[in-house]
C-alpha cells in the first residue's frame, strides 16, 4: 500500500475504492525482457507496476521499434482497452524484474460503474491526453532542444527519486533517440548542452534531472 500510495491517482481514490482495487488484485512477477502484453491482444487486466521498470512500444511493419514511454513503480496502466474493449494497442515489456498487480477486467468493470471511481479513471485518460497533445505540439512547433528538454520532462515526471530530489530517468541515449524520432548524433549533441550547463548529469542507463526549474524556463525559450 505504501508504494501504491505514492502514486497521487490511486491516493486520491475514496478509501472503498482502494480496498474494492486491492481485493481484485493477484500478483504477478515478470523476469527481465518478457512481455506483460503485445499489440493485438485481448485486455486482461488493469496493471499497477510495484517494482521494476516496464517498456511501453510498437513495431513497424519492417521491424522498427518505437518506445512510447518507460513505467516506473507506483504507476497504473492498461485502462484504456479495458474501457473500449479493443485490442491493446502496443506491446509492454519487463526490462528488469518486475512485480505487479493484476486487477480483474470483471473487477474493472464493476468499479467502473461507481461514480467516484469512473470520474478518476476519466481524470487520469485526461492527463493522459494532454501529455499526448503536448508530445504532437512538440513535434510539430518547438525546436530539437526543447522537444528533448520537455521529454526528459515527461519520463522525469514517473521516474524514481533521490533523497536530494533529483529524478533519474532510467534511459539509455539510443532508447531516447527512439523515442523522439531523432539520430543518435542529434540527441547527444543535446544532452552535451545540458550537461555543460549543469542541467543534468549522464551515466550508464540513465539520466539525472539536476534542475528541472531550468529545463522548464528552457522549453519556454525555444
Amino acid at each position: 500500500m505504501a508504494i501504491l500510495l505514492a502514486d497521487p491517482w490511486f491516493a486520491s481514490l475514496p478509501v472503498a475504492d482502494r480496498k474494492s482495487m486491492l481485493a481484485g488484485c493477484e500478483h504477478l512477477r515478470l523476469r527481465p525482457g518478457e512481455m506483460l502484453f503485445r499489440q493485438g491482444d485481448d485486455p486482461h487486466g488493469f496493471y499497477a507496476l510495484l517494482s521494476g521498470s516496464v517498456k511501453m512500444s510498437t513495431l513497424s511493419a519492417e521491424g522498427r521499434e518505437a518506445i512510447l514511454i518507460f513505467l516506473e513503480a507506483a504507476t497504473w496502466f492498461g485502462e484504456i482497452s479495458l474501457i473500449d474493449d479493443q485490442p491493446r494497442t502496443h506491446d509492454a515489456t519487463a526490462l528488469t524484474e518486475v512485480e505487479l498487480l493484476v486487477l480483474d477486467p470483471q473487477v474493472f468493470r464493476s468499479l467502473m460503474q461507481r461514480n467516484s471511481f469512473a470520474t478518476a479513471i476519466a481524470r487520469m485518460l485526461a492527463r493522459r491526453i494532454r501529455l499526448l497533445y503536448g508530445i504532437v505540439e512538440d513535434a510539430s512547433l518547438r525546436s530539437v532542444r526543447a522537444r528533448v528538454a520537455r521529454r526528459l520532462l515527461l519520463l522525469a515526471e514517473v521516474a524514481s527519486q533521490q533523497e536530494d530530489g533529483h529524478a533519474i530517468v532510467p534511459v539509455t541515449q539510443e532508447a531516447l533517440a527512439m523515442m523522439l524520432g531523432m539520430t543518435r548524433q542529434t540527441l547527444s549533441k543535446e544532452l552535451s548542452f545540458f550537461k555543460q550547463h549543469g542541467l543534468i548529469r549522464l551515466a550508464y542507463g540513465k539520466i539525472e534531472i539536476l534542475s528541472e526549474s531550468r529545463l522548464e524556463a528552457l522549453c519556454d525559450k525555444e
